[in-house]
């Protein structure tokens, strides 16, 4: 099976080389999206057949499977694609759905690519996000490790207004927004500078790309803390016992190896600082919250939004109650809070925590408590079977004894 990509910018009168233009002629089986068909049908033999790609795409391979399979004669299957193939675009989409497949490319300039030429900007150190099909993390990423240029391929959904104020409501306003429409469009083509204020207040003709550009010497809005000042947390109806003190904080993430997980998991997040304090210093994270005080929702938000700290997941209920079986598997847990329910939890997280993953336990000894919360941990520990670390003792201050506990399978 081969297929050969061609690339294609919105021009609607597209030009290709001459021996692009006779695999066009002697093609028979052709693929792409419908905006790429209007483009070249004028160019297509009058006994051509056109195979759409829409989602879902596993039904598109089974036609171009079948196409092969009934045709004797058939050698390649030719398909348009914006821009670069590889950048991207479907040329990747061929080598996972079909390893085996022979490809032959020729690419035209993707939609950075000629927004960059638009601005005789330098792109060799641009950060490239694509937000076209898929979710914010990326996105979130650069942002949160201050990339100075970023490009951004967008989709319906995720628009520039969208983008716009996303970075507006984290506090990442720094930034100059230049949008491209209609890249390659003699007759369309917009190429627009604006701040972000303006832009999520636009509405931009699709497709289009962006540039994001950090203003020079500009200060940031958000300060990046190494530990966050605990002072600086919006709390819990002001009450200050109720986070996870600084030292503790960053001993705790350290002890839940992070630098090298996936899914974080915090239960209990309350006002959500071990969430925010990880996300920030560990920005490739998925992370999950979970708290079953519903007033702490808008306390973790604002408190998100405060220190720039977007994608953080929030879920609201009694985490035993909660549905966790759609939710990426955990390679790290923190159990911020139990009720007295610790060994529930813990028995629940078993049945998603990944064979490397670890869990996490902070025990307060204070006069007051009356639960011995790490007798709890060792008992659910010994009867579950799982193998704990030493333990490790801190106390700051005149603050009561903690205790950082962790196990693994």
């Amino acid at each position: 099976m081969k297929f050969i990509v061609i690339g294609i910018t919105d021009n609607p009168t597209p030009w290709f080389p001459p021996k692009v233009m006779e695999i066009i002629k002697q093609g028979k089986v052709f693929s792409g999206g419908k905006r790429h068909h209007e483009i070249v049908a004028p160019l297509l033999p009058a006994n051509a057949e056109w195979i759409d790609i829409t989602v879902p795409l596993d039904t598109v391979f089974e036609q171009y499977k079948l196409q092969f399979f009934n045709s004797s004669i058939l050698q390649s299957i030719v398909i348009f694609a914006s821009g670069d193939p590889l950048f991207f675009g479907f040329a990747n989409t061929i080598k996972r759905k079909m390893p085996e497949a022979e490809i032959a490319l020729y690419p035209t300039f993707n939609s950075l690519q000629m927004l960059a030429h638009r601005l005789v900007m330098p792109y060799h150190d641009m950060r490239i996000v694509s937000l076209t099909g898929r979710p914010w993390p990326e996105f979130d990423t650069a942002l949160i490790e201050r990339a100075k240029k970023i490009g951004v391929l967008t989709d319906k959904e995720h628009t520039p207004a969208t983008i716009a104020q996303r970075m507006l409501d984290y506090g990442y306003t720094y930034y100059s927004m230049t949008v491209g429409e209609h890249l390659g469009n003699r007759e369309k083509e917009k190429v627009t500078t604006l701040s972000l204020e303006e832009a999520a207040q636009r509405k931009f003709e699709h497709p289009n790309c962006l540039i994001l550009n950090a203003f020079i010497h500009h200060p940031s809005s958000i300060i990046h803390f190494f530990g966050i000042p605990d002072r600086e947390f919006t709390l819990l109806d002001g009450r200050e016992k109720m986070i996870t003190k600084m030292p503790i904080r960053l001993l705790t993430l350290q002890a839940l190896e992070l630098p090298r997980k996936h899914v974080f998991w915090d239960i209990g997040f309350c006002t959500g600082s071990v969430s925010i304090e990880a996300r920030l210093q560990f920005p490739h994270l998925h992370i999950e919250a979970f708290e079953i005080r519903p007033e702490c929702e808008a306390i973790i938000q604002e408190n998100a939004r405060k220190f720039g700290a977007p994608g953080i997941n929030i879920n609201i209920g009694d985490f035993l109650e909660t549905d966790i079986t759609t939710l990426p598997h955990p390679d790290a847990v923190f159990i911020g809070g139990h009720g007295g329910a610790l060994k529930g939890i813990i028995k629940r997280v078993l049945t998603v925590l990944t064979n490397d993953g670890v869990i996490v336990f902070n025990s307060v000894v204070a006069p007051k408590v009356t639960i011995d919360s790490q007798k709890l941990w060792n008992d659910a520990c010994m009867e579950l079977g799982l193998h704990q670390q030493p333990p490790l003792h801190i106390q700051l201050n005149d603050n009561h004894p903690i205790t950082i506990l962790k196990c693994s399978k």
